[in-house]
């Protein structure tokens, strides 16, 4: 029996109540344990002399007990137990708060370990509430785990013993070989050991980076069977072409880059006997609209639908307008669905859309309710794809009888990530700016300058622009007072500089109605300033805007700055970026300096990669792939041999079916139980 099928309350000391506690960490079973690795590990081996010790750093002591334990009652009817310790080169004082036990639990004379944060006052140095153990049964280095309320570390440590201690004897390593000998890897067995107990630092950094590969492979795997297994055939052929019916239509011409965009999936839609499923990256500005828009017409002409689906309902709306406006003297009908419209109107247009009457349908995740039914969908389009990823592209384009997939993506991924993230799909990329698309230039400024900053807002709108203010925040949080808010931020503008200045308001907290109608103002220019948060990221075309402003600009991955930059430039005025923060550290220089330093955002990606990990390209999983347990994306090396690994076993084995291979299809099977991808 595999231990993923063994119940967590098999363990000694975890019955149901406790069990339940183990599964709010996702650990339902005795194998799931054993893969809940630990986030960290405290090194007890590495002590410091009390001498040597500085304030404000975590230590490991090794001392004796120099003094009884002193209780104390204090106010509030708690407790503080005192006492003292010595090594040989001086003496530190430890400090408990309402722990009854330590008297019984540190003796007089006896030797312990001790790590906590060192204090200095006028009593010498201190260490308050330091977690403590006996060198007799002491762990070298000890894991630390990811908790919930109501479960320690010292319960994950013993889970994990027990759980590690009802492995076989004999492990299946899933990995082939050949690959454990080329990557010069250790054994599963091994690795599984040495990640929770590791025997020393080589151990543990040996045993993590083994499973670093494996899952990454695993991962790297899966998705590249998705694309391969995503090639049924498909009966949405369309011989006919009419993309030049489509260009001459346009009021401006389309750049080279767009016109390989269109010809590429043109090409998909009509000579391939699998759907089409490409990506079309490009950055910021760079034509992607009008690229689908072709596809779309080129789908309805062919007598099919075609669903685009957007992040947000400002950029659905904003994608409706542009549609009717580029299709209004055409016999193409476009429809918008979002969540925000009325019972009414929504069934209304579901009506339309399962008539066959709508033949383009912009809308956001309404789209992909149950209630929503396509006459026939030909073509289903999602934008921002980062931000749905491969589960929801799936669900819209079960919409239709396997119709053509496009997903858009104006976030530049660096290769080695999109490789995993767009596994699946091909991809085409737009590297021109149309014609008329200023550079953007940027400046990094402290807050010792923002009220020269401002008046150049000032003088900004004076000559008939508009500025975007961007803030991290929507309202005042505790612990975050430096922060600059968009709510009293706006206020403190109205009453201040911009008293004679329309200033206007967006974040996320407000009502889709709400937000629509302030964008509108600003588009027409009935808002000159407009202060937002990181909701305006994806927002209206405004073609009169010049000045992006971004407040505590330390705050953003370079990916969110880059995207926000591009709101303004895009019309025929001069447009400026200013980059507000005081925090001088090498890291916030060196980041926002590559703002200032270039407008490409491929590289601005790489660098972002480099200094944050991931995390800034997909928020919070909104990524659709898997979650992981120990890799990150951020490894490159690593992440290089895996996809390296993966495509000599699917050149030996395409579809994995060889029998040596079945640990690993297992791997992978679990792997993606977390998505709603099905593998066969």
């Amino acid at each position: 029996m595999s231990l993923y099928e063994v119940p967590i309350t098999k363990l000694s000391g975890i019955g149901e109540k406790r069990a339940a506690l183990f599964r709010k960490l996702g650990i339902e079973t005795v194998g799931d344990m054993i893969t809940y690795y630990p986030r960290s590990y405290d090194n007890w081996s590495a002590t410091t002399p009390i001498a040597e010790l500085q304030p404000d750093e975590n230590c490991v002591v090794r001392a004796k007990v120099a003094t009884p334990v002193n209780n104390i009652r204090i106010s509030g009817g708690r407790t503080m137990a005192k006492l003292s310790v010595c090594d040989d080169t001086g003496y530190l004082n430890l400090v408990f708060f309402n722990n009854k036990y330590i008297s019984s639990m540190l003796r007089y004379g006896e030797e312990y370990l001790f790590m906590g944060r060192v204090a200095y006052d006028k009593y010498g140095y201190q260490m308050v509430s330091p977690e403590f153990n006996k060198l007799t049964d002491s762990e070298t280095i000890t894991p630390v785990y990811h908790l919930t309320a109501g479960l320690n570390n010292h319960m994950m440590i013993r889970a994990a013993k027990e759980a590690l201690s009802m492995l076989p004897a004999e492990i299946r390593d899933p990995l082939p070989a050949d690959a454990l000998q080329r990557y010069d890897l250790c054994p599963l067995s091994f690795a599984l050991n040495n990640v929770h107990f590791p025997a020393d630092l080589q151990a543990m950094e040996t045993a993590r980076r083994r499973l670093i590969f494996e899952e990454l492979l695993t991962l790297n795997l899966g998705m590249r069977l998705m694309k391969s297994q995503s090639h049924e055939q498909t009966a949405m052929h369309f011989c006919d072409d009419y993309t030049a019916e489509f260009i001459e239509k346009l009021p401006f011409t389309l750049t080279g880059a767009q016109q390989r965009a269109v010809g590429d999936c043109v090409a998909d839609m009509r000579d391939k006997p699998s759907p089409m499923n490409r990506l079309i990256q490009g950055d910021v500005g760079s034509g992607k609209t009008a690229v689908c828009a072709a596809v779309c017409y080129h789908t309805v002409k062919n007598g099919c639908q075609a669903a685009f689906m957007a992040p947000t309902e400002i950029l659905a709306q904003q994608h409706y307008e542009t549609f009717r406006k580029m299709f209004a003297d055409t016999d193409v009908r476009v429809e918008l669905l979002t969540g925000s419209m009325t019972a009414a109107e929504k069934r209304k247009a579901r009506a339309r859309i399962e008539s066959g009457e709508s033949d383009i349908v912009i809308g956001t995740h309404a789209l992909v309710s149950e209630s929503t039914v396509f006459a026939k969908l030909g073509c289903a389009i999602t934008d921002e794809q980062h931000r749905f990823g491969v589960a929801q592209r799936a669900r819209l384009a079960s919409k239709g009888e396997h119709p053509h997939v496009l997903v858009l993506s104006a976030t530049p991924i660096p290769r080695t990530l999109g490789l995993i993230i767009y596994g699946d799909l091909d991809i085409t990329i737009i590297d021109e700016l149309p014609p008329g698309r200023t550079e953007v230039e940027t400046y990094f400024i402290g807050t010792d300058k923002r009220d020269r900053a401002l008046g150049f807002l000032k003088k900004q709108v004076e000559e008939g622009r508009q500025c975007y203010i961007v803030c991290p925040l929507v309202e005042e949080s505790e612990g975050v007072d430096e922060l600059q808010n968009a709510n009293d931020y706006a206020a403190e503008l109205m009453l201040g500089p911009f008293r004679d200045i329309s200033v206007g308001i967006l974040h996320g907290k407000m009502k889709a109605k709400d937000k629509e109608k302030v964008m509108a103002q600003f588009a027409a220019n009935e808002i000159s300033i407009l202060v937002s948060t990181t909701v305006v990221e994806v927002g209206v075309d405004v073609k009169n805007a010049t000045v992006m402003m971004i407040e505590n600009a330390e705050r953003f991955g370079l990916s969110t700055l880059h995207q926000l930059r591009g709101r303004v430039g895009r019309g025929e005025h001069k447009s400026y970026c200013i980059l507000v923060s005081d925090n001088q550290g090498e890291s916030t220089e060196q980041r926002l300096g590559v703002m200032c330093r270039t407008n490409n955002g491929f590289e601005i990606a790489d660098m972002d990669l480099k200094l944050r990990g991931p995390g800034d390209f997909f928020g919070n999983r909104q990524h659709g792939l898997p979650q992981l347990s120990i890799a990150d994306f951020s490894d490159t090396e690593t992440l290089a041999q895996s996809q390296e690994a993966a495509e000599s076993i699917l050149r030996t084995s395409p579809d994995l079916s060889d029998e040596a291979l079945r640990p690993l299809r297992a791997k992978i099977r679990k792997l993606f139980e977390t998505t709603e991808n099905t593998m066969n």
